[in-house]
């Protein structure tokens, strides 16, 4: 495959970069939940809101504000559209590999980027079961932040080696992690020789 197929965008991802959908606007917007991660000083933040149907508990609406790259903003304008109406537990498990397959895929060097708009939905899913009094729904990671800036736990990182990564830029990748400060390096590449010894020894 040559440099430029590699990076082709699909005509979905174009569309959904040129025309996104369900971005926040409204700075006054009544949301039942919020969720914000990522750094701006790091270069990509994410934050999306919802609004969940009581009756059904169904996201009723998703809308999301971005400083990320095209990638990021062409999947978080797919995900707002594939939760809406959707059960809140089950867009709870909404990730990467849902999201580039309702954009006809995203160039492997550019995966990463979807990873944002999901860890924000899970975060406003959390905060909605928060604030209407269901602490018992939220559902809390016992694991360690690796990557500050991207906010990448030690748990991602052996998700994403199970999924195939097996060197230190195939971890940015699939997680975005140490793209940008670099200050994880270390402790990415120790956990990656954790975990490969760990499963596949």
């Amino acid at each position: 495959m040559s440099t430029h197929q590699s990076w082709a965008y699909s005509e979905k991802v174009k569309d959904h970069f040129v025309n996104p959908r369900n971005v926040l606007k409204d700075d006054e917007y009544k949301e039942d939940g919020r969720g914000i991660v990522g750094n701006i000083q790091c270069g990509d933040e994410m934050l999306v809101v919802i609004k969940v149907d009581p009756e059904n508990g169904t996201i009723a609406d998703c809308k999301w504000k971005t400083y990320g790259c095209a990638s990021a903003i062409a999947s978080t304008s797919a995900m707002s559209e594939l939760v809406m109406g959707m059960p809140i537990d089950e867009a709870f498990g909404i990730g990467p590999k849902q999201i580039a397959s309702a954009l006809g895929q995203l160039p492997d060097n550019k995966i990463h980027c979807s990873v944002l708009g999901d860890k924000a939905l899970r975060a406003a899913i959390n905060d909605y079961y928060t604030r209407t009094g269901q602490p018992e729904k939220v559902i809390k990671e016992e694991s360690r932040i690796i990557c500050k800036c991207m906010n990448v736990t030690d748990h991602e990182i052996e998700e994403a080696i199970l999924e195939g990564a097996r060197t230190f830029l195939e971890l940015q990748e699939k997680t975005k992690m140490s793209t940008a400060c670099g200050k994880c390096k270390d402790d990415a590449e120790t956990l990656l020789k954790v975990y490969m010894k760990k499963h596949f020894s």
